[in-house]
């Protein structure tokens, strides 16, 4: 297991090299000139090339990557072109602001999403069965906006109930953003929890038509002692990658639900970037994105060995 994880750890760190060589290389070709961007269409020539070579953007691009991925391991990121503020703590406190919306999900979707799975395979080809696939699939084909304004029109407007903007002050704790919280992370849910269910679905029902499964039942076990102990210790396999792969999806990816609900989430500041072509900026949140992804799927692997003991790493 050792040598795995070391292995493992390996291959992260040779996939975000890789990554971060991507990535600017990717920001480098994008169209504009990021001093023409800072200082305006009326800049100098000579006001530009002074930019330019403050910025150390007339260095060749291999001293410029060599310099960029060496302060960014050493914490400093540099500073944002749109607002001059450094990108570390700007991109630090929007990442919390994700992780606590992140985590609201993430206890919503994951253990209901898993639970429906499961009696539903139990139940296969029952009324409870086919009511829990068409529904999934509805919530799969609705695109996220549609049914973050349907939430809003129902609860915010409608109900009263929650507010519809999830605008909230700096620093703020997750107990005081609750309220504001609820109405993305069901948004979010409603998609990942058809996921989770039809995955958990299938994989159980495969399992439980399995020669071990049957020859536990007929020795008389108690079907309790089979579901924990034979099904589904396999039949979460499957769902612990979607789960894993879905975390890097929860931490940056929901550039739509958070500019629904005006949500300060690290999504929205990476659309930022990318609409005011601040490359320090967008640099930093997708190496720190790949990061989030890689580790992920370390920790997805690791869940592996331990759900299942049958799986040996040599």
């Amino acid at each position: 297991m050792i040598r795995f994880l070391g292995r493992r750890l390996a291959l992260v760190l040779l996939t975000l090299l890789i990554s971060s060589v991507l990535i600017f290389i990717v920001t480098q070709i994008l169209p504009g000139d990021a001093a023409r961007a800072i200082l305006g269409r009326f800049a100098t020539p000579q006001a530009l090339a002074n930019l330019r070579a403050k910025l150390g953007l007339n260095r060749p691009l291999i001293l410029q990557y060599g310099s960029w991925l060496v302060h960014y391991v050493q914490g400093d990121w540099g500073l944002s072109l749109s607002t001059g503020e450094p990108v570390f703590p700007l991109v630090a406190a929007r990442l919390r602001n994700s992780a606590m919306l992140a985590l609201v999900a993430f206890l919503m979707y994951v253990p209901l999403g898993i639970i429906l799975g499961l009696f539903s395979a139990l139940r296969r080809g029952k009324i409870f069965d086919q009511v829990v696939s068409v529904t999934s699939l509805a919530f799969i084909g609705l695109p996220e906006f549609v049914t973050g304004l349907i939430l809003i029109a129902i609860f915010a407007l409608g109900l009263n109930w929650l507010p519809a903007s999830s605008d909230i002050p700096p620093d703020q704790g997750l107990v005081r953003a609750l309220p504001r919280l609820i109405l993305p992370g069901i948004t979010v849910s409603l998609v990942s929890l058809a996921y989770i269910a039809r995955m958990t679905r299938s994989s159980t029902a495969e399992v439980l038509g399995t020669d071990y499964v049957r020859s536990a039942y007929l020795k008389g076990m108690h079907p309790l002692r089979v579901l924990f102990s034979h099904v589904l210790r396999n039949s979460l396999l499957p769902t612990v990658t979607v789960i894993a792969v879905g975390i890097g999806w929860l931490i940056g990816g929901l550039i739509v639900t958070e500019s629904l609900f005006s949500y300060p989430g690290l999504g929205r500041l990476l659309l930022f970037a990318i609409q005011r072509r601040d490359l320090p900026l967008l640099q930093a949140i997708t190496l720190l994105l790949v990061v989030i992804f890689s580790l992920s799927n370390l920790l997805a692997d690791i869940l592996y060995a331990l759900l299942n003991p049958r799986i040996r790493y040599s």
